[in-house]
C-alpha cells in the first residue's frame, strides 16, 4: 500500500479520502503522525495556500501530500471572505463566530445580492519540489441566507 499525507487534521477529510482511496491501494495519514506543524498560509490565493500546505507537509515527511484550501467568496463583499474564511471573524477559528460575522456584514442587503459561492482547491504533490503538482479546484454558486440553518 502507498501512503499519502493530509496536509491537515480534519478527521473527516481523512475518513472520506481513506473511504476513496483505500479501493486504489494508497493509505491517507494525517501529516500529525508526523509531528508536522501546520503551514504558514501566507498565499493570496486558494492555490497558493493548498501548495504551501501540501509542499510543507511533502518536505516534512519525504512523502507524497494532499492538502486542500477552500472558502466562501460573497459578491456583495467584493469576493470576502475568501481565502479568510475560517478565520473572518478572528483567531481561533471559529466556525460559529465566522456565520454570525458573515450574516452581520449582510445585514439588510437584498436577497438578489447576497449571491456567492463556495470555492475549493485540492493541491497534490508527489515530493516537495515537484514542479508539476495536480491541482483541482471546483465552485458552488449559491446565495447567503439571512439566517443559519
Amino acid at each position: 500500500m502507498k501512503t499519502l499525507v493530509l496536509a491537515s487534521g480534519n478527521k473527516g477529510k481523512l475518513a472520506e479520502l481513506n473511504a476513496l482511496l483505500n479501493t486504489l491501494n494508497i493509505e491517507v495519514v494525517p501529516q500529525s503522525q508526523f509531528q508536522v506543524s501546520d503551514a504558514i498560509e501566507d498565499g493570496l490565493t486558494f492555490i497558493e495556500n493548498a501548495l504551501i500546505k501540501a509542499r510543507h507537509a511533502s518536505k516534512a515527511t519525504n512523502l507524497p501530500a494532499l492538502a486542500d484550501d477552500s472558502g466562501i467568496e460573497v459578491d456583495y463583499l467584493q469576493g470576502q471572505p475568501g481565502i479568510y474564511s475560517a478565520r473572518f471573524a478572528g483567531e481561533p477559528s471559529n466556525d460559529l463566530a465566522n456565520n454570525q460575522k458573515l450574516l452581520e456584514s449582510l445585514e439588510g442587503v437584498p436577497s438578489a445580492q447576497r449571491t456567492a459561492r463556495f470555492h475549493c482547491v485540492l493541491a497534490l504533490v508527489r515530493r516537495w519540489d515537484d514542479p508539476t503538482p495536480l491541482v483541482c479546484q471546483a465552485s458552488w454558486e449559491g446565495e447567503i441566507l439571512t439566517a443559519p440553518r
